[in-house]
């Protein structure tokens, strides 16, 4: 006996696997994206997210390593606002970053615009070779610098000699060890900073600097009206990064003065919030306490990408 299938019933047996083949590929087009996605957050859950709620609670102990832990509550915290050498790191972090920053950008700023304007030959060499600080090792960088800066034996202070001054010892002094990381941290960093300047002017066409000179403008008036519009957005970001970085900076204050250590000198002269960090928590093993700096460098952090939201939002550039 032979059993034979309707037009309508074969529609239906064909469409059902077909139909559940479509909802499969719709289902995994859905979920492709958070798959690729998955172990960025998933790393940042178990190293960047765990570490920074486990600093928090640490923050809130009388917290000993190979000891007894007591919660102490807010008392972490309140010491630290009554702590002088608290505020004194963070104004020596301040002063670095201030004495860095500033001139760092608008030195990058100065080269990114003659190396995208003037004709230079092997421009690409000349572009690329701004990035050499940048890759040089920070404890190689320091120890040049250290030679360079050095009180007895120093370029700089034989400079100062011929020129009938007396030598200086950086170190030893606020404001020579600031000018001293301050430099390092510039030379190092203004190479990146005019490659992201650089690569932000190549997107602004070149009829505009030609109708501009056509329309009589002055390459001072070009720089102010087309540049430094077209660079807000990479300005900003800059400032900011240049601001987070600076609000971490350990590596420099640590070996341009190893005879003070972890305090950089007798009077913590050029001791910076990370450092002050270090010497509370590995240093001391105050666990506690150094958590409860690392919650208030958070803290000031935070504020920094606040107020960069506030300029990415509110800062458009010019349009024509």
């Amino acid at each position: 006996m032979t059993t034979t299938l309707s037009p309508t019933t074969s529609a239906r047996a064909t469409r059902g696997p077909s139909r559940y083949r479509h909802i499969q590929h719709g289902i995994r087009e859905r979920l492709a994206p958070y798959a690729f996605v998955a172990p960025f957050f998933v790393l940042f859950l178990i190293f960047g997210l765990f570490p920074l709620l486990f600093t928090f609670y640490v923050a809130l102990f009388d917290w000993d390593p190979i000891g007894e832990r007591h919660f102490v509550g807010l008392t972490n915290f309140s010491q630290l606002v009554h702590d002088p050498r608290f505020w004194g790191a963070l104004r020596n972090t301040f002063s670095i970053w201030v004495l860095s920053t500033v001139p760092q950008l608008l030195i990058a700023l100065g080269l990114a615009h003659v190396l995208n304007h003037v004709r230079l030959r092997a421009a690409t060499l000349f572009r690329m070779s701004v990035l050499v600080p940048y890759i040089t090792s920070v404890a190689a960088t320091t120890i040049v610098f250290a030679q360079l800066f050095d009180r007895d034996y120093g370029m700089l202070n034989w400079f100062l000699e011929l020129l009938g001054f007396a030598h200086v010892d950086f170190t030893a002094s606020v404001w020579g060890s600031h000018l001293m990381i301050a430099l390092m941290i510039a030379w190092r960093w203004t190479g990146y900073t005019t490659l992201l300047y650089l690569a932000s002017l190549q997107t602004v066409p070149r009829e505009l600097y030609e109708a501009a000179a056509v329309d009589g403008a002055t390459g001072r008036q070009q720089f102010r009206h087309i540049t430094i519009p077209a660079l807000r957005p990479i300005i900003v970001f800059t400032v900011v990064t240049s601001t987070i970085f600076g609000l971490q900076v350990f590596t420099e204050p640590l070996l341009v003065n190893p005879v003070g250590g972890l305090t950089c000198g007798a009077a913590r002269q050029c001791q910076t919030l990370t450092l002050f960090l270090y010497e509370q928590g590995f240093g001391r093993f105050h666990f506690g306490y150094g958590a409860a700096i690392a919650v208030a460098l958070f803290v000031l952090v935070v504020i920094v990408s606040a107020i960069n939201y506030l300029l990415v939002t509110r800062i458009r550039p010019e349009r024509p």
